[in-house]
């Protein structure tokens, strides 16, 4: 029988800060939007974008470091499942879906920024008074392109 594969990857920006609470258990839980966005040529060959938005849950350690380092706006990179959760409404008794991306690992891909949207300027590094690293094979800050 073959092997099944539930893996979902995301680049895109974040919609509104994270929110992050703990379960009953202490256990920490965050809750953001992700939106991607796709452009295409449409019959009449003008371009359209069309922005599809994600939610994505993070927990224990992944969703404190997203409580800490995303915010609004944030380009970050998601990789994780595909989880489907229902429930009965509970006015209505109709069955309620939700889809979500279940994060198992997510990267920073933009410079860090503040709930205001706004860039920090960086804090100094003690190692911006040094020489260079170049050509002796360690990769530093100034090496990464981003």
């Amino acid at each position: 029988m073959p092997k099944s594969v539930n893996k979902v990857i995301l680049v895109g920006n974040v919609g509104k800060d994270p929110e992050v609470r703990y379960s009953q258990s202490g256990t920490p839980v965050a809750n953001f939007s992700l939106a991607t966005n796709e452009r295409f040529k449409d019959r009449s060959g003008e371009w359209q974008d069309r922005t599809e938005w994600h939610n994505i849950v993070a927990w224990q350690r992944l969703a404190e470091i997203v409580g800490e380092y995303v915010a609004k706006g944030s380009k970050v990179y998601v990789e994780g499942k595909l989880q489907t959760t229902s429930w009965e409404d509970r006015q209505s008794g109709a069955r309620k879906y939700r889809t979500e991306i279940v994060a198992r690992d997510l990267l920073l891909l933009g410079p860090r920024e503040n709930s205001g949207g706004d860039h920090q300027r960086p804090t100094h590094n003690e190692n911006e008074d040094q020489p260079s690293h170049a050509g002796s094979g360690e990769i530093v800050d100034d090496d990464i392109p981003f």
